[in-house]
């Protein structure tokens, strides 16, 4: 059985998640695909995170209506700094999926040399890389030579969605008293009313 894992801050959770999610499962024939919320992301220090508690709810009310997701709050019951090593490493051990793919944007499979255990890592599971826009960034082969466990067979990489939403546009926007339909689901954008959140800029 093949399992995705899309894990991210989720701060909100937006459409373009939502949209990775489904065409990686079809195009890669997972049987689910599982979210992963960062309990505390040690490479966004730079800003304050929105509680765990809001951002799986978001996440809990996004994928309600999508019978192939599921929300793992395994990050965040664990404590301490999120590292995706030590989640895949759980995941492999406490659930019965056979493959593990783990979803990335072009922009995080840049930044994997830096992360904890990153050559074990890619020998755990099949990284899926989804393109983005933004500013020209290195090639795959460039990253893939600073990680002497990565071959090949276990990169697989999408053309596409090229989605042009993130997080942190959406905060802007709520900050500033913008819309943000369709950007969001429209239970996540019901909630982030509801709650107040992100209206401090």
């Amino acid at each position: 059985m093949k399992l995705g894992v899309l894990g991210g801050t989720f701060d909100p959770v937006h459409a373009g998640h939502i949209f990775v999610a489904e065409e990686a499962r079809i195009r890669l024939n997972l049987d689910r695909v599982l979210f992963v919320p960062a309990g505390n992301p040690w490479l966004k220090t730079d800003r304050e995170i929105t509680p765990a508690v809001h951002r799986i709810e978001m996440v809990r009310l996004a994928i309600a209506k999508h019978e192939h997701f599921e929300l793992s709050t395994v990050e965040v019951d664990r404590g301490g700094p999120s590292f995706t090593v030590d989640t895949v490493d759980e995941l492999r051990q406490k659930t019965e999926y056979t493959e593990l793919y783990l979803l990335l944007g072009l922009d995080s499979f840049v930044e994997l040399p830096l992360w904890k255990d990153a050559e074990r890592l890619v020998t755990l599971c099949k990284l899926v890389v989804v393109p983005r826009y933004g500013p020209n960034l290195p090639e795959l082969g460039e990253v893939a030579r600073q990680l002497g466990g990565m071959s090949a067979e276990n990169v697989v990489t999408l053309d596409s969605p090229m989605i042009g939403i993130s997080s942190s546009g959406i905060r802007d926007r709520v900050s500033r008293g913008l819309p943000i339909d369709y950007l969001v689901p429209g239970e996540v954008e019901r909630y982030i009313i509801a709650h107040g959140l992100y209206r401090g800029g």
